[in-house]
């Protein structure tokens, strides 16, 4: 039996916390936290939320996602009110170095994940619930605060599509209806019943609610975690700024902290508070996830040209048996990305998450999170509509294996909307990202497993058009490094590509030497980081940089090989500057002036000007 009194001081302890916390820090979203209280309180403190205190990483704790992170006071000061953390550091919020920063980050243990983006939160319990129910096998649920406002985000429909496609009844979302947003009403305002036709829907179950009736919340909650087969959404109707009544319902207010005489008078009008109340959260039971003992059999790569999209579904495939916490997701195109090779070998580990860039990645977060490692695929060109998803990854430390297929005009006759043209210009502004790009089947199958024994997101760029095998199966390869495939002392000019331009250098090579020009041919299949060695070393002694990519310019393999030059040299980026069209693979490389011909005028052109110099 719930004791309501005690949810009520507890509540209003909470409160206090909030309005001096960041009345102290001088910002925050103080009225986006106070209206959650009760709703979170009787959540954790209610016996309804499983956790063992001080060990936020144990692997049956239940989760809690803030995707409302903007009401991080809220999160903060639940802790303080279960004996987590002081009433000391909470007035550190937001002050530099502080672990209570302005949105959650797991800088602070008990967040889950970086949120604030709103509309991310969602997806990412959809990847914790995804786990519980189908990988590890545990009894955990995953409880996930949800913004009105952020209801807008075509993500969490993404997530809330996904969710009841795969029953995850150990989801459970909460949406705080407070009515207002940053700059006023929200787009159904106070009408509880627009979100649960919605919602329900989409066939989840729905249960509405008073945020304010104690009793209530209990009663939604009690019922929440008895549904079986479908996830839960529970639509309280609440009020912004709750518990001072200058503040209640009042727009322009988000955002905005209270001066020291409005503080003084809304503790005045709280009233009473204990400061001695303890919230006692409810242990889990104690239970391992199940390891389940998968037994697949390799597939050879052979010596036949094979496209590196291929190798990689085959590659996944081979490396399962030694990263057993591999789970792969892919965006309705795993015959394309050939994903389907390793969901074909290894169903229960494989999750189609159809025609929702954004949530697959949300889903591959919380998937990492939990200790698993996600490889995710699609065209290249559609991971660029998930960005926000893939910026936020890296706030929350994770470690996710992005795999880009069709890139560049070599697609082909497909044209430019399936062209991945500016991946790796997005992925090299992410902070500690690796980006590999193999040009064949043995550097697919030997960097992906790179990728897998490597902790941090990973970016790897595959290519549609098959391709000659050009490295033995005994080449090992390195993050970080690079490939020297012809190189003499007579080079006169240095050429760095990777993937397709790669096999353009190498045709290019041949061609020029049955004319005793002699070019080295350099392999970047580590775009970040980079063989910086190698790079300077060819600047030193060539004394020309040709960089060859099927990328826009901008951002791309050129820029990067720039970044890191230091040694003296003429150069020049070879990219993609024309738009693109729909053509035949050797046509575009020619019109985009990356093909072997592209390569040799321009060889032939510094030859040139350097001898009439």
């Amino acid at each position: 039996m719930i004791d309501i009194k005690k949810i009520e001081d507890i509540s209003k302890l909470v409160r206090y916390y909030i309005i001096t916390a960041t009345t102290k820090a001088g910002s925050g979203h103080l009225t986006s936290s106070l209206s959650a209280v009760e709703l979170m309180a009787t959540l954790l403190f209610g016996g309804f939320f499983k956790y063992r205190m001080g060990e936020p990483k144990y692997y049956n704790n239940d989760r809690l996602i803030f995707s409302k992170g903007h009401a991080s006071p809220l999160l903060y000061s639940l802790w303080v009110a279960a004996g987590m953390i002081s009433e000391e550091e909470l007035l550190t919020l937001r002050k530099f170095n502080s672990r209570l920063e302005g949105h959650p980050t797991p800088k602070f243990p008990y967040a889950e994940a970086a949120t604030g983006s709103l509309g991310q939160g969602l997806p990412i319990g959809l990847g914790m619930a995804l786990n519980a129910k189908y990988i590890d096998k545990l009894p955990y649920n995953t409880f996930v605060l949800l913004g009105d406002s952020e209801m807008t985000e075509g993500s969490q429909w993404e997530a809330i599509q996904i969710a009841a496609y795969y029953k995850l009844n150990n989801l459970i979302g909460i949406i705080d209806v407070n009515r207002l947003g940053q700059r006023g009403e929200t787009i159904y305002g106070h009408d509880v019943s627009a979100y649960e036709k919605r919602i329900y829907s989409f066939g989840w179950e729905v249960i509405t609610v008073d945020g304010y009736d104690i009793k209530e919340i209990a009663g939604a909650y009690e019922k929440a975690l008895v549904i079986k087969d479908r996830p839960v959404m529970i639509i309280a109707k609440t009020t912004k700024g709750k518990g001072i009544s200058f503040l209640e319902d009042k727009n322009g207010w988000h955002g905005k902290t209270l001066s020291e005489e409005q503080k003084n008078l809304a503790l005045i009008e709280l009233g009473e508070i204990d400061k001695k109340i303890l919230g006692k959260i409810e242990e889990p039971e104690l239970t391992k996830p199940i390891n389940e003992k998968i037994e697949v059999k390799a597939i050879p790569l052979g010596n036949e040209e094979i496209s590196t999209r291929k190798a990689y579904g085959i590659s996944l495939v081979n490396i399962f048996s030694k990263f057993s916490n591999i789970v792969v997701l892919d965006a309705e195109v795993s015959n394309s990305t050939f994903a389907e090779i390793f969901r074909d070998k290894i169903p229960s580990r494989f999750f189609e998450m159809y025609i929702a860039e954004q949530n697959m990645v949300g889903t591959a977060i919380g998937l990492s999170l939990r200790g698993k490692i996600p490889f995710i695929s699609t065209f290249a060109a559609f991971l660029t509509r998930a960005f926000d998803q893939i910026r936020m990854s890296q706030y929350s430390n994770t470690n996710i294996k992005f795999v880009g297929s069709h890139a560049g005009v070599s697609i082909g006759e497909d044209g430019v909307s399936q062209m991945g043209l500016e991946d790796i210009a997005m992925f090299r502004t992410l902070l500690n990202c690796t980006i590999l790009y193999p040009s064949d089947g043995v550097s697919t199958l030997k960097l992906v497993k790179r990728a897998a024994e490597h902790y941090g997101n990973v970016y790897i760029r595959t290519t549609r058009m098959d391709t000659p095998v050009i490295y033995p199966e005994s080449e090992e390869f390195v993050i970080g490094g690079s490939k020297v495939l012809r190189s003499s002392s007579n080079d006169v000019a240095s050429v760095i590509c990777a993937g397709i331009t790669l096999h353009e250098a190498l045709k290019a090579y041949e061609e020029l030497k049955k004319e005793k020009i002699f070019i080295r041919v350099i392999d970047l299949y580590s775009i970040k980081p980079l063989d910086k060695v190698t790079i300077n070393q060819a600047a030193r002694e060539t004394k020309i940089i040709i960089t060859v990519e099927d990328h826009f310019a901008e951002g791309g393999l050129g820029e990067a090989v720039l970044s890191v030059l230091d040694e003296p040299c003429s150069f020049k980026i070879l990219a993609v500057r024309k738009m693109p069209i729909s053509g035949k693979p050797f046509e575009l490389l020619d019109y985009e002036d990356i093909s072997k011909d592209s390569i040799i005028f321009k060889v032939k052109n510094f030859i040139n000007r350097n001898t009439s110099k």
